[in-house]
């Protein structure tokens, strides 16, 4: 977090209370709902040094693009359209929590990914208008179990068991997300670095393509697709996100 013409927003956890809070400096200010439905300031500021960031958006719907860098895609081809797919709410986890290892994996990945945070009902935009239905943007892993993959008749189960959407830890307003340096880790070993404007189709072509065949509600979440090659994690592993100007997604391997 280090650009200060942008805001930036969390939610986190103090006492027994959980809310939503816009983080300035050292502290959060409380919100009285979330920010992308109008939350306004209330309570007193918390130093951010007390507070625990939890996941900061809840989503409805999460949807997500695959092959969505040449890094990434390699020799295949190039689609005519986002190569769109689902991701169910149980993915979600925050920063500084475990990503559980299936007894049953095989073959555990992680998906460092730029991910949209929607702030505005959308239905049907145009290319040209996506940027007033964006609220911000926020550090992302679509971690996968390839066997899965590969071999189920979709990929619910590869894409969508419990914990296998990591976000946060903060959500970012007011940068210029079609061009930020995204970074993976493994045990501080890069695994990948590529910039969002190296992206096959972009956020604004995605969220139109999107919208033009299901409505996007505020809250919902738009992951945008992985550079380069994927990184094997396994129980034990640290996995690190980190985007420019929004901050550094780490999570925990552990086995289930």
């Amino acid at each position: 977090m280090s650009n200060p013409s942008a805001s930036y927003f969390c939610r986190y956890e103090f006492g027994d209370d959980i809310g939503f809070g816009q983080v300035r400096g050292e502290y959060v200010v409380p919100l009285d709902c979330a920010p992308w439905l109008g939350g306004t300031e209330t309570g007193k500021p918390l130093p951010l040094s007390d507070v625990r960031l939890k996941n900061p958006v809840c989503p409805g719907k999460i949807i997500a693009v695959g092959l969505n860098y040449q890094s990434h895609l390699g020799d295949r081809i190039v689609s005519d359209v986002p190569g769109l797919f689902a991701k169910f709410p149980n993915v979600i986890i925050g920063p500084d929590d475990i990503i559980p290892y299936p007894r049953d994996a095989r073959l555990l990945q992680a998906e460092g990914e730029l991910v949209v945070v929607i702030g505005k009902k959308a239905r049907n935009v145009a290319a040209e208008e996506v940027g007033a239905h964006i609220f911000g943007v926020t550090c992302g892993n679509d971690v996968s179990e390839r066997h899965w993959q590969k071999n189920d008749l979709q990929w619910t189960r590869a894409k969508s068991s419990d914990g296998f959407g990591p976000i946060g830890p903060l959500v970012a307003v007011g940068l210029n997300y079609q061009d930020l340096e995204l970074t993976t880790r493994v045990n501080n070993e890069i695994a990948q670095n590529e910039r969002t404007s190296k992206m096959i189709f972009s956020i604004n072509e995605i969220i139109a393509f999107a919208s033009s065949h299901m409505t996007l509600d505020p809250g919902d979440l738009i992951f945008t697709g992985t550079p380069g090659t994927t990184a094997t994690i396994t129980p034990g592993d640290e996995v690190e996100v980190e985007i420019e100007d929004i901050g550094i997604l780490s999570n925990m391997v552990r086995a289930e």
